[in-house]
């Protein structure tokens, strides 16, 4: 597929907003929060006795207030790659080797020959831009990247016309913004080196050097010190282009707002994809000790405050009755992640997973299971919740539904159009869904029902205290009478499992199966 991107006036443009022209299309806003549970968020709060309002959202909130809130939303995976990858191609990751998380100096996984969903808006007339956390690759291969010259293949070339993004995440190597495909900041006397084999010579690690630190890893992150913060992989050079922590969600989140701001007169999409819960938690100061909770919950405060900045700017452009704005996040919680950064200890009655077992990495209901939220001015009602299963794959299947675009026939092979689902008017969504863990085993949820596949892998990882749910054994889970899975009935109902394992063996091969019998 060939592409061609022309990057505009825009991105030379600054400052505030007077109103917006009109146009048809409505301009689309994902805020994607990272490692943010179920639970996180206090919108969910009051859901099937979920705990109470120890962490307090107000922007959130204030979105869910003029919108229409998931309690039964998933991501298609459990972690952050395969969540994103699948998200932004309508493709199942399971189905493509690659595609688990990735590190630092990964290429790109989402190939330039592969339809995105920012290819699905640009053939709709819009701007397009990704600000935020990545995690997808950058450059051809793996560990071939130049870092001091412009990243080839690229984010523009999966659709983004803009882009200012971290390479990979907060604790993994290179520490540096791109922007446009290119490090930010670098200074070409102080080239950056980057390596996932082994250090370089004279460069401290926080393995060996744990008195130049100021945040003690719980496990793993122990090689090159950023910051005073010792991350994955190694680097050397550009010092000039490494983030500050602290900085990083206003630094995000200004460019998601002078985004806005610079393309309000013609329809856009914006895919702002936030760091804070994610490790390492270095919150602003303006967020340290707010939340009682150490720098996660401060960390869930700041987040916060980036809804509210972009809910602001969308209102000061004048562009609230003509944008869809979805929330979400990549998977869900997990409390150590490995730093020594007090979540665990001051977690106290906060549940990051609400009542539903498992978390980040996990086959259980909190590994997918996220907050959710579409806001669509005149189109969705208002303060309303919906129980229909709806999945992040189908984005782009029903936004391309919603502008107008008819999709490449070998485009989204797993997304579905789930217009009336997504705008409220839908109570079912999918008759089926895949959702996979960090081990890629998979699950069927459908009817009310969850069947999770025998599969291989530790049932515990004891380093995050997260039950994974790999089991040699069929379970099955009643999610209707049981959403917190506690009783495995796999063995109690082996004509469902049976009849769960066809379904989902035939969407693993392409055919997606018979219906399932209303037994």
């Amino acid at each position: 597929m060939n592409k061609t991107y022309i990057f505009p006036l825009f991105l030379l443009a600054a400052g505030g907003c007077t109103g917006g022209r009109g146009h048809d299309r409505p301009n689309v806003v994902f805020i994607y929060a990272d490692d943010i549970g179920y639970g996180d968020l206090s919108c969910n709060a009051g859901d099937l006795g979920n705990g109470s309002r120890t962490i307090v959202t107000p922007n959130v909130e204030r979105l869910a207030s003029n919108g229409l809130r998931f309690t039964n939303a998933h991501a298609a995976a459990a972690t952050s790659t395969p969540a994103r990858y699948s998200m932004l191609t309508g493709e199942y990751a399971w189905r493509r080797a690659g595609t688990g998380i990735a590190d630092g100096d990964a290429g790109m996984i989402i190939r330039p020959e592969r339809y995105t969903l920012a290819d699905m808006f640009k053939d709709a007339g819009y701007t397009t831009a990704v600000v935020g956390k990545w995690h997808l690759g950058l450059g051809d291969e793996k560990g071939t990247q130049n870092w001091n010259e412009t990243l080839v293949p690229g984010v523009r070339d999966i659709g983004f016309d803009y882009s200012y993004i971290m390479a990979a995440t907060g604790d993994r190597v290179p520490c540096v913004f791109v922007e446009n495909d290119t490090v930010v900041n670098l200074d070409p006397d102080d080239p950056i080196a980057v390596s996932y084999a082994e250090n370089f010579p004279g460069e401290p690690t926080g393995k060996d050097n744990p008195e130049l630190l100021r945040m003690l890893p719980s496990h793993g992150h122990d090689m090159s010190i950023v910051n005073g913060i010792s991350r994955i992989g190694y680097m050397k050079g550009g010092r000039k282009a490494l983030w500050r922590d602290e900085k990083i969600a206003g630094t995000l989140t200004e460019k998601a707002v002078r985004f806005i701001e610079s393309s309000k007169d013609a329809p856009f999409f914006l895919y702002f994809a936030t760091q804070d819960a994610h490790v390492p938690r270095v919150p602003d100061e303006r967020f340290v000790g707010k939340s009682g909770m150490g720098p996660r919950g401060d960390c869930l405060l700041q987040f916060d405050w980036s809804v509210g900045q972009i809910l602001d700017a969308i209102e000061r452009c004048g562009l609230a009755d003509n944008t869809i704005v979805v929330l979400s996040s990549d998977n869900g919680p997990v409390v150590d992640d490995g730093y020594q950064d007090q979540a665990v200890e001051l977690l106290g009655e906060h549940r990051p997973g609400g009542i539903y077992r498992g978390g980040k990495y996990s086959s259980y209901e909190a590994g997918t299971r996220i907050p959710c939220i579409w806001s669509w001015k005149g189109r969705i009602a208002p303060g309303t919740v919906s129980d229909a299963l709806v999945c992040q794959i189908d984005w782009l299947a029903t936004l391309a539904d919603i502008v107008g675009v008819r999709l490449p026939g070998d485009a989204a092979p797993d997304s579905q159009v789930q217009r009336d689902a997504w705008m409220g008017k839908d109570p079912q969504g999918r008759a089926t869904l895949v959702v996979q863990n960090a081990a890629n085993n998979l699950s069927l949820i459908a009817g009310g029902w969850k069947y999770i596949r025998p599969g291989n892998g530790t049932p515990y990882m004891k380093n995050v205290d997260i039950e994974t749910g790999n089991s040699p054994d069929p379970q099955l889970f009643d999610l209707a009478s049981d959403p917190a899975e506690r009783h495995n009935l796999a063995a109690d109902c082996p004509q469902r499992v049976d009849e769960m394992s066809r379904v989902l063996e035939e969407i693993v091969d392409g055919r997606y199966g018979l219906p399932l019998s209303s037994e």
